[in-house]
Parts: structure tokens; C-alpha cells; sequence
């Protein structure tokens, strides 16, 4: 399971540090996609996503879970082990919440 914190990723102005190598700002696109899918409408239920799975050989799909107890946005592909929990999300440029 990754454990990502948003918040990581990010520079100074909130955008995805260009300075990080290409692995980790696919991982960080990766991340922000998700957060995006889920703050469109918060909030969400267990949501089967378009968001293709970010194992390469995989054809899966993202499904999503905010845990709201944590604050957290927990996701996992429908066809593989790849899994994980976003923190740090809250106001992003990714969070959609009024």
C-alpha cells in the first residue's frame, strides 16, 4: 500500500515540483487525479473511477473511498494488489469542495 502525503509533491506556489525525478511527478499526477475524481462530489461514495491503474502492465481501474474519520482518501485497482492512502489533500489545486 503507498502512503502518500499531498503535500510532499508539491512546491512553493502548490504545483508539482518539476524538480523530482520523472517516477515521482507520474506518481504525483497520478495522485492528483484521484484527489480530483474525488472531491467533484463530496461527498463520494465508494466510486468506481476512469482513472486507469498506475501499474504499467495492469489494466485495471481506480476505485475510491474517502475515509473521513482520517481524512483520507484511500484508493485501489479493481484488478491488481496496487492500493493506497492520500493525506494532505485538503486545499490543493486538486480538492473541488465548495
Amino acid at each position: 500500500m503507498f502512503i502518500s502525503n499531498m503535500t510532499h509533491f508539491l512546491d512553493d506556489q502548490g504545483n508539482i515540483a518539476k524538480e523530482m525525478r520523472k517516477e515521482g511527478r507520474e506518481h504525483a499526477s497520478f495522485l492528483a487525479l484521484i484527489v480530483d475524481y474525488a472531491t467533484k462530489d463530496y461527498p463520494p461514495p465508494v466510486n468506481a473511477t476512469e482513472i486507469r491503474c498506475m501499474n504499467k502492465t495492469c489494466t485495471g481501474l481506480i476505485e475510491i473511498e474517502v475515509d473521513f474519520e482520517n481524512e483520507s482518501i484511500e484508493w485501489w485497482c479493481d484488478k491488481c494488489a496496487e492500493a493506497g492512502r492520500i493525506s494532505d489533500w485538503q486545499q490543493t489545486k486538486w480538492d473541488n469542495r465548495k
